[in-house]
């Protein structure tokens, strides 16, 4: 299966190489103008925080705050913040890292990530509801259409969960956590340096992985299918980004296309299974759980969406 996709892929390389060179195109600049400059800060940042320790006290101090109405630890807390804030890879990439550094066990890495690798809200606000919809009073309905479900489904499944980061357990058993402060400290340009570096290399898997599924969701519209809402869900699915382009130019009314583009965002697409998937491998996290996580997500998206709408 592997060697047949490769080749219809070649193929179609270069029988379309107009077409090809297009897609990449697009998903270069999406690339550059729209993840670069928003993630890659934020991932060196992220990774200065988790391996200085400078984040343990902040988060142990909120953890105190959310641990009655969220099942959570105090470690757990940055991710789930931070991958609702600035969106996918970053929430699954940060579970990963805290769990490789023993920070969080693997039990709560494994489910946290399902429901903190979401779209970002800057995404959803100014490309999907501003730029192809023109209806950016929808932010508020959308936002907890496509959050909340996903968090109210974490809280049930983990209600009689009580999860133990190595924060707490550290205090509670000696002074290590000042030894990590003093560590951090002489490592301080280290840690700024493997970064850097980190930061880099995550984007540029990131980059690799939107110009590939690009040309692939390029591939799809040239499906000889006649029905305009089969081919806009098959590319909406393979990559949001041309998915939701893509559905917004079809003569399509605002009460199916609107739930449609939630589901789409629901769900990642493609593209963003195999990011994600991409994030966690040294980790080892199952994908399964994921997918049904996602798989509930664009259901309840579209079923909420369309009530919205109607």
């Amino acid at each position: 299966m592997y060697i047949i996709i490769l080749i219809v892929f070649l193929l179609y390389i270069l029988i379309f190489p107009e077409e090809s060179v297009q897609a990449a195109s697009l998903g270069l600049n999406l690339w550059y103008e729209k993840m670069l400059p928003t993630l890659l800060p934020f991932s060196i940042l992220s990774y200065i925080l988790i391996h200085s320790g400078l984040l343990d006290g902040f988060a142990k101090a909120l953890h105190r705050i959310l641990k009655h109405v969220f099942p959570i630890s105090s470690a757990g807390i940055y991710p789930l913040i931070a991958g609702l804030l600035f969106g996918f890879p970053m929430g699954s990439k940060i579970s990963a890292e805290l769990v490789k550094e023993e920070k969080m066990t693997r039990e709560e890495g494994q489910r946290l990530f399902c429901v903190c690798n979401n779209i970002s809200p800057m995404f959803i606000g100014s490309f999907v509801l501003n730029d192809c919809l023109q209806r950016p009073d929808l932010r508020l309905p959308s936002y907890l259409i496509l959050y909340a479900p996903l968090l109210i489904l974490y809280m049930i499944q983990n209600r009689n969960q009580s999860f133990t980061s190595s924060i707490e357990r550290n205090i509670k058993t000696d002074n290590s956590s000042n030894n990590l402060h003093k560590k951090a400290t002489s490592m301080n340009f280290q840690i700024i340096d493997a970064g850097i570096m980190n930061g880099f290399e995550t984007l540029a898997k990131l980059g690799g992985y939107i110009i590939m599924f690009a040309i692939l969701a390029q591939m799809t519209m040239l499906l000889p299918i006649s029905n305009p809402i089969i081919k806009c869900l098959l590319v909406g699915f393979t990559e949001i980004t041309n998915g939701v382009s893509y559905t917004a130019k079809q003569t399509l009314e605002f009460e199916l296309a609107y739930p449609m583009m939630m589901s789409y965002l629901a769900f990642g697409g493609l593209s963003g299974f195999a990011q994600t998937a991409s994030m966690v491998k040294e980790s080892q996290f199952s994908m399964i759980p994921y997918f049904f996580m996602k798989f509930f997500g664009t259901i309840v998206a579209f079923a909420l969406a369309f009530l919205l709408v109607h």
